[in-house]
């Protein structure tokens, strides 16, 4: 299936490759540079190339390319959710995924990857099994491996792999038995100048912390399960029960995992959480701006950020604010103004003079970016009705959390 992985770096460099089945020239890559070549943007990139003998199927994540070759025609998403298995693995081992890491850790990237993948076939993709078999990088575990030559592969296979459940280890056992579910919500929207909604839905999963002793077998139920337009589960959730009764079945794995993600493309369901007042006017030079909360039920909008790029014509700005600070950058021409948290009794405002080039063409104004995070609250309605748990005695400590953040968030001026 997957011949060969090159992972390249902002700057175009081929600075990790790896071979299963055969070794592929490094040349192939050639084809996916004449594609970045054609795009200005790194996302932009047509996750597919097509080459005379080889396809090249490619992520970008952390300022990185990660391109699988394959010599014979497969299911492109199922090699797209492998890549970004792996970077989701070096992230979870390495605690982030960056060119300077994967340099230092090459052994033990290495041996992941061989035990992620089989003579081209994906085997072992779960975190939990993958630290059975191979022990997270320390300083200590560094240096005695260093002086005794050893690696970190684990001299035993794993017991989870011996047991029914390919993505449980057996005999796991806590003292005190907690699990925690995450709802995050990510909102995209477009809202035009007088304030209507042109585009909007969310984009939200459900991320987990299970720490369980044996082998729980957990129901989780929503109050309102017909929101969802698309989901996608883990491979521990029964699909079928979920079509027959939207019930989420499943005995987890053992620690953080996703357990589902899901698209809410209904726009009456979306509630806007917040508007931006705005006012611009290059020929005055004049720029005002105010933020305020809009049907939040009653919460608290923090972690607020606005970004305005601005048009080339604009050289400077001059600007209060009476809440935050702002930044702006004469070279790309961003206003950024981090607000914070919005205070209700007081909206956080932002007014000033533009400073324009003198004869320089009016463009057409710009949209605004705005990132925000409210917590307690999933703007969907989305509601978790009850967790159960079966197979086990103990009664465990239960908690969910719900957060909704900006995605792309677009105003238009």
């Amino acid at each position: 299936m997957i011949h060969s992985l090159f992972i390249i770096n902002s700057s175009g460099d081929v600075f990790m490759e790896k071979h299963w089945k055969s070794v592929v020239s490094r040349s192939v890559c050639d084809y996916f540079f004449d594609e970045q070549r054609k795009v200005g943007n790194p996302d932009d990139m047509p996750p597919i190339i097509t080459a005379p003998h080889h396809y090249l199927i490619s992520i970008h994540r952390s300022s990185m390319f990660f391109v699988a070759v394959c010599t014979t025609e497969v299911p492109p998403l199922f090699v797209i959710e492998f890549l970004h298995r792996v970077v989701d693995t070096f992230d979870d081992y390495f605690t982030e995924c960056t060119e300077s890491i994967i340099k230092e850790n090459y052994v033990v990237v290495y041996e992941l990857l061989d035990e992620m993948l089989d003579n081209g076939f994906p085997l072992a993709t779960e975190s939990n099994i993958l630290k059975e078999l191979i022990k997270p990088p320390n300083l200590l575990r560094t240096i005695a491996n260093t002086v005794t030559g050893k690696s970190n592969v684990s001299a035993t296979l794993p017991s989870g792999q011996l047991s029914n459940v390919p993505w449980r280890r057996t005999g796991v056992k806590y003292t005190n038995n907690e699990a925690y579910f995450d709802v995050v919500e990510e909102v995209d929207a477009i809202i035009d100048r007088s304030g209507s909604t042109v585009f909007a839905e969310i984009q939200g999963y459900i991320d987990c912390c299970i720490k369980l002793s044996g082998m729980p077998d957990l129901t989780l139920s929503f109050m309102n399960p017909r929101l969802f337009d698309d989901v996608s589960f883990h491979p521990c959730v029964r699909f079928k029960r979920w079509e027959t009764e939207r019930i989420l079945s499943f005995i987890p794995p053992d620690g953080n995992m996703r357990l589902m993600s899901y698209h809410i493309g209904s726009q009456r369901v979306v509630a806007i959480p917040i508007y931006v007042r705005h006012h611009l006017n290059f020929k005055e030079g004049r720029l005002d701006l105010t933020v305020g909360p809009k049907q939040t039920i009653g919460r608290t909008v923090e972690n607020v950020v606005v970004e305005i790029p601005m048009p080339k014509c604009v050289s400077n700005c001059s600007l209060v604010c009476n809440q935050g600070k702002y930044s702006f950058d004469p070279v790309s021409r961003l206003l950024s103004w981090d607000v914070g948290r919005i205070d209700v009794s007081k909206l956080p405002n932002l007014q000033g003079m533009v400073t324009c080039q003198s004869g320089s063409a009016m463009e057409s104004k710009p949209t605004i970016n705005v990132k925000f995070t409210i917590n307690q609250m999933a703007v969907s309605g989305l509601k978790v009705n009850r967790l159960d748990m079966y197979g086990e005695k103990y009664k465990p400590f239960k908690g969910v959390k719900y957060i909704t953040k900006a995605g792309k968030f677009q105003i238009r001026m």
